[in-house]
């Protein structure tokens, strides 16, 4: 498929090639890729039900013309994932990640590496400079291997030494620069120069821009199978759908710019009726962004010295790119947000927790705008909104997990265990319940979050009518309205607590028979423990999962 080059500041159109990076009649280096849309509009729908969902699938779209099979790592295609806990948790049900860790190198800059050294290989180029904070040098160092392209990659000393040693273990010549990120991309510039090499430049790139559409075009596939539409019409045009929010951790800024750009495409050529609202998240000891667009201005305030641990993010310049983005963000009804390094780290342990997800601190940052967007109502209880997931944290460093993030456990002598109530782990314990034996429970706790978190285990374990109380009394009250099948039952309540709701359970002809699990987070004495035999099927021990400090983070979050 053709394209042309149009030139942002003049307009002049030119063909694309990767050694070309300046507009040939006003010098400009902003220039955009342009489609036969409309042809792409009849032509595409044809094809891509016979092609696999990755990245290529939508080749007529990027800077490529002849994609090299033997080039690829099996970039794109990444899931789309619903993050039923965490909607729960927000009142805001239709949150979706896109989990972009999923790429061969963790992040979502494979796409960039992808689509850049192949259109570098199709042009015959051999050797490349790149500046990067980690993902980005990782990237591109394993499609330069792929690829048979020499790269240099340049880095922050502020990298974490895990990444470092991954970009070298590639291949790569890897170049320390001590300084912020800024003074990278000025040391790769010049050593580039020097030696007349190619040198990627971001949001000036063609094909790093272009990459990044992939995402928007795969979350409009994924995101109608979700809905259940007819992803068809009468036409032949697919008919897809779009989430109301698109929202990503921003460090110079192309990712949005790229993805932006696809639902734009997307919506030219009919497949799509409307763009979301694009966010941008920023550490807020880097915000050069969020700050500039809060304040107004149409140029970006340059960070000088960065004041944030999640060095990914430390782009304190981002240049033009910031009137694009704020363009972008004003006439979509987007925002720009920062969230502060514990936030982030923060939204870190909330999403390992609640979904599963490990996320490196910079991904976390824009699930932290997440929590921050929906605690002030910007984002509505029924608003869609997908999350970039951008990348897989490296191995948790105590600035993120802080002390006393692992116990040592002396078990007893066999000879010395006693026949008692099991004890088990929450999530061990509730794998045990079942509909098919318990389809109606009432969970009683005074904690908000605890009723919150065994409710979400329980509805991803079945389908069962669940129903709650916080105190002792209610659940008196509930329990023999209700008639359940099972009730999970706190022992640390106010006024009346759970050894008082057992014996009142038990002294009731109609109540004393409902099986009982009773949770708690306080270590029992033997008489407590004397006190529960034969009125409870199991002691369900709270444990770390639902430790104090993972009630602040969840508390923190819906407040």
């Amino acid at each position: 498929m053709s394209f042309i080059l149009r030139c942002i500041d003049c307009g002049h159109k030119a063909p694309y090639f990767p050694t070309s990076i300046s507009c040939p009649k006003c010098g400009s280096q902003w220039r955009e890729a342009e489609y036969d849309l409309d042809t792409l509009s009849k032509t595409l729908p044809l094809q891509l039900p016979n092609r696999p969902f990755d990245l290529w699938r939508y080749h007529e779209l990027l800077p490529v013309r002849n994609p090299d099979p033997a080039c690829s790592l099996g970039e794109g295609g990444t899931p789309l994932i619903k993050a039923a806990n965490l909607g729960l948790m927000l009142g805001c049900p239709n949150i979706y990640i896109k989990d972009e860790r999923q790429g061969p190198t963790a992040s979502f800059k494979d796409r960039q590496a992808a689509v850049s050294m192949a259109a570098l290989k199709e042009a015959g180029i051999t050797e490349m400079v790149v500046a990067s904070t980690g993902n980005v040098a990782i990237a591109y160092s394993a499609y330069a291997a792929r690829a048979g392209i020499k790269l240099w990659a340049f880095v922050t000393s502020l990298v974490p030494a895990v990444k470092m040693r991954e970009v070298a273990l590639y291949g790569s010549q890897l170049i320390k620069v001590s300084g912020s990120y800024d003074s990278v991309k000025r040391a790769a510039s010049e050593f580039a120069k020097q030696r007349n090499l190619y040198q990627n430049m971001g949001a000036r790139s063609i094909p790093s821009v272009e990459s990044m559409k992939t995402i928007s075009f795969e979350i409009a596939e994924q995101l109608t199978g979700y809905l259940g539409n007819d992803a068809s019409a009468e036409d032949g045009i697919p008919r897809w759908q779009t989430p109301d929010w698109y929202i990503q951790s921003v460090s110079g800024g192309m990712g949005p710019l790229g993805v932006d750009k696809g639902f734009s495409e997307l919506k030219k050529m009919g497949f799509v009726n409307k763009k979301p609202a694009i966010v941008g998240v920023q550490s807020a000891g880097c915000a050069p962004i969020v700050n500039s667009w809060k304040k107004g201005l149409e140029t970006a305030e340059v960070v000088a010295v960065p004041r944030t641990h999640i060095e990914t993010l430390a782009t304190g310049n981002p240049g033009r790119t910031y009137q694009f983005l704020r363009n972008i963000v004003n006439d979509t009804g987007g925002a720009f947000e920062s969230v502060t390094d514990e936030e982030a780290f923060r939204a870190m342990h909330v999403l390992a927790k609640m979904e599963g997800i490990s996320a490196e601190p910079a991904a976390a940052v824009a699930f932290a705008g997440l929590f921050k967007l929906v605690r002030a109502g910007v984002i509505k209880p029924d608003d869609t909104v997908v999350v970039n997931c951008t990348g897989h944290t490296v191995p948790p460093e105590k600035l993120v997990l802080g002390d006393n993030w692992a116990r040592n456990v002396v078990l007893p002598k066999e000879e010395e265990r006693k026949e008692e109530t099991p004890q088990e782990g929450i999530l061990a314990a509730l794998s045990h319940v079942v509909p098919e034996r318990f389809p109606r429970v009432v969970i009683v706790d005074d904690t908000t979050e605890a009723r919150l978190l065994i409710r979400r285990i329980l509805q991803s374990q079945g389908d069962f009518t669940i129903f709650e109380a916080n105190n002792g009394k209610e659940a008196l009250r509930v329990v023999r309205r209700e008639k359940p099948d099972l009730i999970i039952l706190d022992l640390m309540m106010p006024e009346l607590d759970g050894f008082g709701v057992l014996d009142e359970l038990k002294a009731d002809s109609e109540t004393e028979g409902i099986p009982v699990i009773v949770s708690t987070a306080k270590e029992l004495t033997k008489e407590e423990k004397e006190r529960l035999k034969g009125q409870i099927q199991s002691l369900l021990q709270k444990g770390d999962f639902m430790s104090d400090e993972f009630f602040d983070e969840v508390h923190t979050i819906i407040n």
